[in-house]
């Protein structure tokens, strides 16, 4: 019984230390989950207004039957959210080889919308941002015929709608890419994925092309290459 009561008394004291040793360790970590403060953000508000211009809508009107001139302005708040609106002058000339068809169509158009810069470090010389635009335009567009030939008599009768109306309401997601050049110089590519909310409905047939839109019925993605200068 002698050598039992020291044995005895020592697994207790292990006990009493391990039971210790547990709660120090659990206080520990339960001090160490508390979330630290983080620095309040003390970037002011406004930072910067930007211009630019789009170099993609140029070299697609040179190189297709249709394109536009685009400039836009942008204001950076807190170097994370930046209101954008862009507006253009868009135009088309084509002739469908097979129908003989010519559209012609030339029209202001307006966007309206934001972008978020979705890098962790919203203060680098580069920014990789998403983004929506609100896109409206209303004009009129013209479509001529060489005429049908009477197989009968040989008389052609020719065919033309001149100026019909037309409006157009859209949405556009954006996703896209800038970087710092030098100095105020940035440049910047972004893609878009359009849709339209609603257009003009008229009995001769829908707009073959949309200030803005682009291809009524064609694909819905598009893009800009942008030369930015930032004020």
């Amino acid at each position: 019984m002698s050598l039992l009561k020291p044995i005895s008394i020592s697994i207790s004291r292990s006990i009493c230390i391990s039971l210790l040793l547990i709660f120090a360790i659990s206080g520990m970590g339960q001090k160490r989950k508390i979330a630290i403060p983080q620095p309040k953000d003390t970037t002011r508000l406004f930072r910067h207004v930007s211009v630019s211009v789009d170099l993609a809508g140029p070299l697609q009107l040179k190189f297709s039957d249709y394109g536009q001139y685009e400039v836009a302005a942008r204001v950076n708040l807190r170097d994370k959210y930046f209101p954008v609106i862009e507006l253009g002058y868009g135009q088309a000339d084509s002739e469908d080889i097979n129908t003989k068809l010519h559209y012609t169509s030339k029209a202001p158009y307006g966007r309206l919308g934001m972008d978020f810069n979705i890098l962790k470090n919203k203060h680098d010389d580069y920014r990789l941002y998403a983004g929506f635009r609100y896109g409206y335009t209303n004009f009129k567009y013209s479509v001529s015929h060489p005429g049908l030939t009477d197989p009968v008599w040989g008389t052609t009768i020719p065919y033309a709608l001149n100026d019909i109306p037309w409006q157009a309401h859209w949405l556009e997601g954006v996703f896209g890419v800038e970087a710092k050049i030098w100095g105020p110089f940035h440049l910047g590519w972004s893609i878009r994925y359009k849709r339209m909310l609603t257009q003009t409905k008229n009995p001769s047939g829908d707009a073959w092309y949309i200030s803005g839109y682009g291809r009524n019925g064609g694909t819905r993605f598009g893009g800009t290459f942008n030369v930015i200068i930032e004020i």
